[in-house]
């Protein structure tokens, strides 16, 4: 029903609108009594055998929704009722920042993608957390994972981004479970340029020793583009190493337009931005199987792009993924989707390459 009646209306206005429009009203229909408990009924798949305990935190299942849908900590009991193990809030700034001129969301529909350069449009991390910390004394019961994905804001230049992911760190601390480092972005200018082995390194390894200061430090992640060269890939896996950070997530949106469906004059008549959904499933499985392989398995790997279906799960995970995460696809395929692949996931042997303790 979602895809042949609902999703044939909502694609009638535009991508970033309805986002809005749909997020509203899952809030409003959620703060109704009973809706909760009838949606987890319906979308909740509970069973101990769907756990993966990854970098020391106790995932409910290994489906997760993706940074960038619920940006501003407003949504992770509603995705949590719907299915999703994790929930990743984010990108945020330190300071609010409006993002990019709009429009700036774009649907290719013929690909069952999206364009977006969003340029991480927040209000800030600050209020975020205190969001957060709210959902967490109200709900007792609570069991999702919750990520803190953090990046600079646009005006800050990049010799001055550590002290934009260090504030952002400190005012998520208390309220995720776990951070990922954002420097792979295409929408924010020259971001991209932290990816770099030095300033990734050093950006990290400040990170790192602020969290050791603490009594509990929180697992940090980073989050690398798909448009990686093998040799970047390579200085990636020795960062991981040299800086001892938790794992990699892969992969974040691609700047290459290489093999769209849609009509290349309408694609680029849309512009600069990043490409998410199908388009991207076999590049980040290439990513994801390369860091896996090459470094012998060495941390673990969030997978992430082109997940539309059970199989393309299965794919990133045979490739050496530890969890998965959609976004794209969840608004192509429904609220249903982390249910169906979880339920498919049940019934599959556990891939060689993931065990359900990773480091």
């Amino acid at each position: 029903m979602y895809k042949r009646l609902i999703l044939p209306l909502l694609f009638r206005f535009d991508a970033e609108t309805i986002h809005h429009v749909v997020t509203s009203l899952l809030k409003f229909a959620f703060a109704i009594p009973g809706v909760s408990a009838l949606s987890r009924r319906l979308y909740v798949l509970s069973d101990h055998r769907l756990e993966r305990t990854v970098f020391g935190l106790t995932f409910p299942n290994p489906i997760g929704m993706a940074a960038g849908f619920d940006k501003n900590a407003e949504l992770v009991s509603e995705l949590s009722d719907l299915g999703f193990g994790f929930v990743e809030i984010g990108t945020v700034t330190p300071r609010p920042q409006p993002g990019n001129p709009r429009p700036r969301l774009f649907r290719l529909k013929a690909d069952g993608g999206l364009i977006n350069r969003m340029g991480f449009n927040n209000k800030g991390a600050g209020p975020a957390a205190e969001r957060l910390r709210h959902f967490g004394r109200t709900r007792a019961d609570r069991r999702v994972i919750i990520g803190g994905n953090i990046g600079k804001n646009k005006d800050t230049p990049n010799e001055n981004a550590l002290s934009d992911y260090l504030a952002s760190f400190r005012d998520l601390f208390d309220a995720v479970d776990y951070f990922v480092v954002n420097v792979s972005s295409p929408n924010t200018p020259g971001l991209r340029d932290l990816q770099e082995r030095e300033p990734l390194t050093q950006l990290l390894a400040a990170l790192q020793a602020d969290n050791r200061q603490r009594p509990a430090p929180k697992p940090i992640l980073l989050k690398i583009a798909p448009d990686l060269t093998n040799g970047q890939l390579d200085d990636i896996i020795a960062i991981v190493a040299d800086t001892g950070i938790a794992g990699v997530i892969a992969t974040n949106t691609t700047i290459s337009r290489a093999g769209l469906l849609t009509d290349a004059a309408a694609v680029e008549a849309i512009g600069a931005g990043g490409v998410s959904g199908r388009p991207l499933r076999e590049r980040a499985t290439e990513v994801i199987r390369y860091l896996h392989q090459r470094s012998g398995g060495a941390f673990p790997i969030i997978g992430v792009g082109g997940i539309a279906s059970p199989t393309d799960a299965l794919e990133k995970l045979q490739a050496g993924a530890s969890l998965i995460q959609v976004y794209t696809s969840f608004i192509y395929e429904g609220p249903g989707l982390a249910k169906t692949i979880n339920r498919v996931l049940l019934s599959q042997p556990v891939p060689s390459s993931l065990s359900a303790t990773s480091r």
